[in-house]
């Protein structure tokens, strides 16, 4: 029988694989015990995959747990980031819900165990690099849908 791993032991390598994800993962461990939010740049680990919040849920609860990655979320800009695979953006071009931020572009990430500054892991990351699948999470989100106001008309 397998014992289930304390919640801060999953916390402590989640928050380890994501601050080994930035260009400077002390400056994203010291942001964390500041409370303060880490910029952590997308690009050779992950590219985040925005979408609004209520979209981002639902879409979220068409995903089995297994097949889920990291989701960040921001109630108070009606935010989810959702992180993909580096060549995820062709995928996901088409899903009119999703905008895949460019390379280098930094997500400003809490820990894994707690919220900072309103965000929080809605999924968290657990240490172990699974992110979602860019044909999962089109699927997840579905044929058309509205865009995101801040993208401009194409």
């Amino acid at each position: 029988m397998v014992l289930p791993t304390p919640l801060a032991e999953l916390y402590e390598a989640g928050d380890a694989w994501l601050a080994d994800c930035a260009a400077r993962p002390d400056l994203a461990r010291r942001a964390w015990t500041l409370e303060a939010l880490a910029p952590i740049a997308s690009g050779s680990h992950w590219l985040a995959a925005e979408s609004m919040l209520v979209a981002g849920m639902q879409a979220l609860n068409r995903i089995r747990e297994e097949h889920r990655g990291p989701v960040l979320v921001d109630p108070l800009l009606d935010r989810a980031w959702w992180l993909v695979p580096p060549d995820a953006a062709e995928e996901l071009a088409d899903v009119r819900s999703v905008l895949v931020q460019p390379p280098g572009t930094p997500l400003h990430c809490p820990p894994t165990g707690w919220q900072a500054c309103g965000r929080f892991w809605l999924s968290r990351p657990d240490g172990s690099g699974r992110l979602t699948d860019s044909a999962v999470l089109a699927a997840a989100f579905g044929p058309g849908g509205n865009r995101l106001p801040t993208e401009a008309p194409g």
